[in-house]
This record gives structure tokens, sequence and C-alpha cells, in this order.
């Protein structure tokens, strides 16, 4: 590679579009979408992450997004569909960046109102496409839980391909869970 460490500085996150889709930067205005999807059981039920109790919870998550953001450790999208880009359907970002090895960890969740209808799918190529294409990645990784066979599948469909499983490698809750790593190399 020509430069010896990842690096990428955006002001904001770059729109990126496809068919049906708007990635945009996700803003306060989209609080409450976001807080409909993450205290939902549904989608939270495979993400170990506390489900925030009230708009304010969700207000300081996006302060930390930003926050992230700016020191250049997470990029991140609020999926909308181009016909209404104003509600936030879904988030789809780099969680954490390893620009040494130009490697980084994809995370990803839907509003159930419109799962099944290849959202996740569309957004997902748009994203990883950006990190390989604009931002150099060489490899992209998800980390899920195993019993997530939807994300799996989905993962696999986009090709990635299954990399590693971890036996009790992540503490949450009081309890040991188990640990699927997914991954992509640009070839």
């Amino acid at each position: 590679m020509e430069q010896d460490k990842l690096k990428f500085h955006f002001d904001k996150p770059p729109v990126l579009e496809s068919e049906r889709l708007l990635l945009r930067e996700q803003t306060l205005d989209d609080a409450p979408a976001l807080l409909k999807m993450r205290s939902n059981e549904l989608v939270m039920k495979y993400i170990p992450r506390p489900m925030p109790k009230s708009i304010e919870d969700v207000y300081e998550f996006l302060g930390k997004v930003q926050e992230g953001f700016m020191k250049h450790e997470n990029l991140g999208w609020a999926i909308t569909l181009k016909d209404n880009p104003e509600l936030l359907i879904g988030h789809i970002g780099y969680q954490n960046f390893d620009c040494a090895n130009f490697r980084a960890e994809i995370g990803y969740l839907l509003d159930p109102d419109v799962w099944g209808k290849g959202i996740a799918g569309e957004a997902l190529t748009l994203v990883t496409d950006f990190g390989f294409h604009t931002l150099g990645l060489h490899s992209i990784y998800a980390i899920i839980d195993p019993e997530n066979k939807a994300s799996a599948a989905l993962l696999l469909k986009c090709g990635y391909v299954k990399e590693a499983y971890f036996k009790e490698d992540f503490y949450y809750n009081g309890q040991f869970l188990d640990s699927e790593v997914y991954g992509k190399v640009n070839a």
C-alpha cells in the first residue's frame, strides 16, 4: 500500500445512495426513531447493549457517536429511503477502526417495520463498497451473536465469510456470551 496507515477525514459522513436508499449523517432529529428502534426488544435481542430508557439516553448516545466521529474512531450513517430521507429506518456504520491494519468493524440495526425488504443488504453493500473503494480498507468484519441467524444470512449473502466462533468471549449482563466473526477482504 502507498500509505502505512489508514487515514480518513470528513467534516461529516458523506451521503451514500443506492436505488432505494439514502445514507446520511445522523442528527438529533433522528432521536425519536432511534429511541423506537433501540428500545425494541426484537431489535436489541442479539445486541448486548443497554436499551435507552428515555430520549435523553438517545441524545447522549448520539453525542458519543459524534464525538467518536470527530476523533476518527467511527463513521456511521442513518439509513433512510430516498422518498423519505427525514425518517431514519436504521443505522449502519464502522464502529471501530484498526487503521494500522486497514481493517474496520461494521455494525447495523434496522426498524422491524422494514425487515425482509432487502434494505439491510442494500445498505451493507453500499457501506462495504465505500469502505473498500473510498476509505481504502483491506478488510471489514462484523461480530454477531451466533443465534442471530438473520444477520449471519445477510452477511453471507453480501459476500462475507464466517471467520471465527468464540466461546464465552464477551461478558454482558452477568453472563458470558459466545460470538461469531464474519469478514470480507477487498479482493
